[in-house]
């Protein structure tokens, strides 16, 4: 029996292995986890779907591997040497016919004696390669099965499509007598230069984990993709500071963590109600904005590992308890690497607060496809003149990160002020613990015995 990367969901072609749990020899039960594979900020076990005896273990801690690839060989109860029953003359190959990665391939003018390449897979799944690239494949009319991919394990990236349209651009365009033509290939990058620090003091050598990996690889595709403004101001938090640790109490009794976060969710919301253009992402394959009519708030969290930013859903429609009580339980959860693929997906703004460590503005750079994000740094007391005299109180300083594809400066300015607004009014019924269980089910609750009194009155008369 040969147990393979299954296809964990949309988008979760490939991860890295993070955790090997079996050795040759192991027995192992179904559903027993064998390895844990890390894709994107997620951690997802691979349980095996079969009983048996661990013949092989073909993957190491580190490896980069994708769907359809071989993690390990079992045989049957009797020990690592039974063979799969199907065919026992093929078993020793097996393990060799598991996908290796491709090295990189440049294209080149085609010779009319090379073969075209063509992506070969036992099992029918699909070349590996994100979802955008694939879409844009279908858009353009090219079968990835053609293109080489140069990434581990074969994937195929944006590079990758970009130099396999070079090549049947030069393939269309080319004369009879091309062939004698020098090769013309597309600008390569700069080769990274490797310098010897050691040459000028001590020095520790440490790999970047797979996650640190690729949490710079979505900054840098961010960065790079979105003209990011951001827009500072500062909101006076004196009040509701006050309230949280007024009330704070009642909710550590029910278990619960009342933070500044719960009531900046709420805030946020609220602006984003009013400025619909701040909850929406640009589709640029087609040139459509899309404006989304729910309100799913991504939290960024600071983990040992690295930065995660799980996804709250439909805020609106909760109260501050119910936030605080899912913002708690989710922060643990990503902090302990439990938290799903699903949990961190479908975010339509985000909220990065450095509250807790300090600092003044700066600024986050925005979570794509997400069109802005909210930066949150910690209060300070300041001397403030309110009703022309001067009074103490503690202003908090915000960044507002915004695409300028979609969103213009003045609408920027907009925004923020009214998160400031939404804060500095922010009603203190709404955070008393009674009132805040209570929001959502009072109305029905409350409308029987309304009619009761009504009708009561009218027996009177």
């Amino acid at each position: 029996m040969e147990i393979r990367v299954p296809r964990l969901g949309e988008g979760a072609d490939n991860g890295t292995v993070i955790s090997v749990f079996v050795k040759e020899g192991d027995k192992v039960e179904k559903n027993q986890t064998l390895i844990e594979l890390e894709n994107e900020k997620a951690v997802a076990p691979i349980p095996s779907d079969s009983a048996g005896v661990v013949s092989k273990v073909h993957v190491k801690v580190g490896d980069k591997i994708s769907v359809g690839q071989l993690i390990a060989t079992l045989g049957g109860a009797a020990g690592a040497s039974a063979a799969p029953a199907q065919n026992p003359a093929a078993a020793a190959p097996k393990p060799q016919a598991a996908p290796s990665a491709p090295a990189p391939v440049s294209y080149a003018a085609p010779a009319a004696a090379s073969a075209p390449y063509q992506y070969q897979s036992t099992l029918g799944i699909a070349p590996p390669a994100s979802p955008s690239v694939r879409k844009l494949a279908r858009d353009l009319g090219i079968d990835l099965g053609k293109v080489r991919g140069s990434e581990s394990g074969g994937r195929i990236v944006l590079a990758d499509l970009r130099d396999y349209i070079q090549h049947l651009q030069a393939a269309a365009f080319s004369a009879p007598q091309a062939a004698l033509a020098p090769v013309v290939q597309a600008p390569a990058k700069p080769a990274a230069e490797s310098i010897d620090f050691s040459k000028w003091g001590p020095v520790t050598k440490k790999p970047l984990t797979s996650l640190r990996k690729k949490i710079g690889e979505k900054m840098q595709e961010s960065w790079n993709a979105i003209p990011h403004v951001t827009q500072n101001d500062e909101v006076d938090v004196t009040d509701v500071m006050q309230w949280t640790k007024q009330y704070g109490a009642d909710y550590e009794k029910k278990g619960v963590k009342l933070t500044l976060t719960s009531l900046i969710l709420k805030a946020c919301v609220q602006a984003l109600k009013k400025y619909p253009g701040f909850n929406s992402s640009l589709d640029e394959t087609t040139g459509e904005l899309i404006t989304k009519g729910y309100y799913h708030l991504g939290v960024a969290v600071d983990t040992e590992q690295g930065l995660i930013v799980p996804v709250l859903r439909d805020i609106d429609k909760k109260n501050l308890y119910e936030i605080s009580k899912e913002l708690g339980e989710l922060a643990e959860k990503t902090r302990q690497r439990k938290v799903s693929l699903d949990d961190l997906k479908g975010g339509t703004f985000t909220i990065s607060n450095l509250g807790g460590i300090g600092g003044s503005h700066f600024t986050p750079i925005i979570n794509r496809p997400e069109v802005a994000i909210l930066g949150v740094s910690r209060g300070v007391l300041k001397p403030v003149i309110r009703n022309q005299k001067i009074d103490q109180r503690v202003m908090m300083p915000l960044s507002l990160s915004y695409d300028h594809r979609v969103i213009d400066g003045a609408d920027g300015a907009r925004f923020i002020r009214e998160i400031v607004k939404s804060l500095e009014t922010f009603p203190e019924s709404e955070i008393k613990l009674g009132n805040a269980k209570k929001n959502s089910e009072e109305p029905a609750k409350s409308a029987k015995p309304q009619k009761e009194k009504v009708a009561a009155g009218k027996g009177k008369k």
